[in-house]
Order: structure tokens, then C-alpha cells, then sequence
């Protein structure tokens, strides 16, 4: 916990979680017979009720998008554009962030119990998809007097939400702000994901998904899926920059231990991430993100997918993100302009690949609090 909280944070932040009796018929052809969400909220809502805004989390994010909690040493993984004075102004926006279905932070996934056996869903939780999701955050908003939010945002994965946003319930989103995602995945990109999956599901520990009723959790493999998927959020330059070919104890060692400081770099990342992180859930986040494709029941033309509704948008990208470039970001654009639908379109020159969208980059700053400042008008906030 930092001794004195910066001015522009959202300070201390306690989690909130409500309980849905109602069943939710997933794409799958299951239903979760009832379902907890985690959230958490960051500013007031005004009282027309017309300043929230939705932020939807990526792979491994959770409902922690800002501010601390008790004993946090780092704040929520967005906290560089939610706050006093930044892009997502909690001044005039009132923010809603929480845990999707199939996560392990305190919404319904593997982790609990199945009402039906009273053991850890583990393997028997149903593969979710992103409009599962969107399903399940249009209960909450009911559930907290919402008919509309301001804006839906939300980075890679969670920019494919608030693209899926924009189609189911066009008329409940005054506007999409999609970064650094992309309309579907490429082959490379399932490809990626299929390996990470492999990963976990052949370590020893795994047990056909159900590991937390031997008391284990897949440790190797789930360690080697955050490594591999590590290296796609970054560039080549990014990592070139942070450790070229520095070795960690200034000479070979001529065995298969760590050499260079990026092979200690990508351990302490993987195992790191099995202290707080879900393997199954992991599979299933990997999942959605394969099946994600709204173009598909239309012909696989995307325009026709984003026919309905007058939600304006906001589109990013950056330049070195080779994961979702910005020729996929420009296929969304591309699709909305066919429509005539009213879109802004940012390519930002950077380095960092992936990830940077986390970061506070200046032009990527810029853009983006210029866009929400616009919108905050348009809406009363």
C-alpha cells in the first residue's frame, strides 16, 4: 500500500457482489440455474442516471479495475485511465467494473460450488462466450436502476465486449469505446490459445479440470500459459528495450537454467500468476475469445452485424500490437463506415505492443480523454 494515495485515485475500494435467482440460458445450450457477479463502482451516479459507464475486463482482469484494496500494494490493472481528472473521469462518470462469468474473483465459475452436486463446478462449468457475458452485465445494469450506460469500454477482450454491447443492446449504449481488440480471431491468434490450453490440460496436476477436489491446482502448465501468452502482449522492440540479451548472472551457465534476464523475467511472470489466477478459467476466458465472431451469423459480413442502434464508437489501436494489429481494428471502422455509423478512429504510435493499452502513453491519454470529455457533455454527466 503506498504510504499517501495519489490525488487522481479512487482511493479505497471494497468489492460488492449480488446474487441472481433468475436462470441464464448460455450459448452452449446450458443454463446456470442462478449466478453471483463481483463488481465494483468508482464515482456517484448522477441522478438521471445517465453518466455510467461499463468497463469490461480482459483475459486475466477481474473486477479490480482501479483504486486499492486493503494491503494492495499495486492498484486495479486500469487504474492509469479511471480517476479523478483521467480519461474515465470519476469526477463526472460513475463506473461499473466487474468479474465475467467463468472467473475465479467471486463471480459464479469453476471455482464454485455446483448446486447440483455440491462439489466445485471444476470441468462441469458450461463454456461461456462473450454474449453470455453481455447477458449477465444487462442483468446487473437492471439490477443497479441503469437502463443506459454513457459508454461500454473496455481492451482486447473487453473491447470485444462492448463491440457485442453495441450489437445486442444497441439502445442501452450511448457509446462503444473498443481498444486494442479485433472482430474475430485469426488462426495464429486460436492458435496461440489452443497451445496455452494444451499446456494446462497435459500437466499432471490437471485431472480432467477437476484438480481442486484433490486438493492441487496445475501449477506447470498454467505457469506456461501465462509465459507464452506473455510474449504475445508484448513487442519485439518492447522486450529488446527492457532486457535485449542481458544475462542474469553475467555469464552462460552451458545448462537449461536461467541465462537472460527475459527467461527470469517470463518464470516470475508464469508463477506469479498461478497465486491468483484459475487454469480452468483460464481455459474457458481462451475459449470465448476463440468463438467470439459476430459477423458469422450474418453472412460473415460484419457490417450487417452492426446494422441496428445509433451508439457512436470510438475505435484504437497501436501500432506495435501484433496480437490484435490495427488492421483488425480497422475492419471494425471499415464495417461501421459502410453503415454510416459515427466512429473516431485513433492509431497510436507506440512500442510497448499489446499491453499498451494499460499504459499511460500521452497521445493514447489524450485521445481518449478528449473522447470521454465530449461524450460526459453529451450525456449530462
Amino acid at each position: 500500500m503506498p504510504k499517501e494515495l495519489p490525488a487522481d485515485s479512487v482511493g479505497f475500494i471494497t468489492p460488492q457482489s449480488l446474487h441472481f435467482d433468475e436462470p441464464l440460458t448460455l450459448d452452449c445450450g446450458r443454463t446456470l440455474p442462478n449466478f453471483d457477479l463481483t463488481f465494483e463502482t468508482y464515482g456517484e451516479l448522477n441522478a438521471e442516471r445517465s453518466n455510467a459507464v461499463l468497463v469490461m475486463h480482459a483475459l486475466s482482469g477481474n473486477h479490480h479495475a482501479a483504486g486499492y484494496h486493503d494491503g494492495d500494494r499495486k492498484p486495479g490493472w486500469w487504474d492509469a485511465c479511471i480517476g479523478p481528472g483521467k480519461p474515465i473521469d470519476t469526477n463526472r462518470f460513475h463506473v461499473v467494473c466487474c468479474n465475467n462469468l467463468g472467473g475465479c474473483h467471486g463471480s459464479t465459475g469453476p471455482l464454485s460450488t455446483n448446486p447440483e452436486t455440491g462439489r466445485p463446478y471444476g470441468a462441469d462449468f458450461p463454456v461461456v462466450t462473450v454474449r453470455d457475458w453481455v447477458r449477465s452485465q444487462a442483468r446487473l445494469a437492471d439490477r443497479l436502476g441503469i437502463n443506459r450506460w454513457a459508454a461500454v469500454v473496455g481492451g482486447s477482450l473487453g473491447g470485444m465486449q462492448a463491440l457485442q454491447w453495441s450489437i445486442d443492446f444497441p439502445d442501452r449504449c450511448h457509446a462503444a469505446v473498443i481498444i486494442a481488440a479485433a472482430p474475430r480471431l485469426s488462426a495464429q491468434n486460436i492458435g496461440f490459445n489452443e497451445v496455452a490450453r494444451q499446456a494446462i490440460m497435459s500437466d499432471p496436476e490437471f485431472h480432467g479440470g477437476r484438480y481442486a477436489e484433490y486438493g492441487v491446482v496445475p501449477a506447470r502448465g498454467l505457469a506456461l500459459a501465462r509465459m507464452l501468452g506473455h510474449i504475445t502482449y508484448l513487442s519485439d522492440d518492447a522486450m529488446g528495450a527492457k532486457f535485449g540479451r542481458s544475462l542474469r548472472n553475467g555469464r552462460l551457465s552451458f545448462d537449461f537454467n536461467v541465462d537472460f534476464e527475459v527467461e527470469s523475467y517470463l518464470r516470475y511472470q508464469g508463477q506469479s500468476f498461478v497465486g491468483r489466477f484459475d487454469a480452468n478459467t483460464y481455459l474457458l476466458m481462451t475459449k470465448a475469445l476463440d468463438y467470439f465472431d459476430p459477423a458469422a451469423e450474418h453472412g460473415d459480413e460484419l457490417a450487417a452485424a452492426l446494422a441496428r442502434g445509433r451508439t457512436r464508437f470510438l475505435v484504437v489501436s497501436f501500432t506495435s500490437d501484433w496480437r490484435f494489429s490495427p488492421a483488425r481494428s480497422r475492419e471494425i471502422v471499415r464495417a461501421l463506415l459502410d453503415r454510416d455509423r459515427e466512429v473516431v478512429y485513433s492509431e497510436i504510435e507506440a512500442h510497448q505492443g499489446h499491453d499498451a493499452f494499460l499504459m499511460p502513453l500521452p497521445n493514447y491519454v489524450n485521445v481518449f480523454n478528449a473522447y470521454m470529455q465530449g461524450l460526459a457533455r453529451e450525456v449530462g454527466a
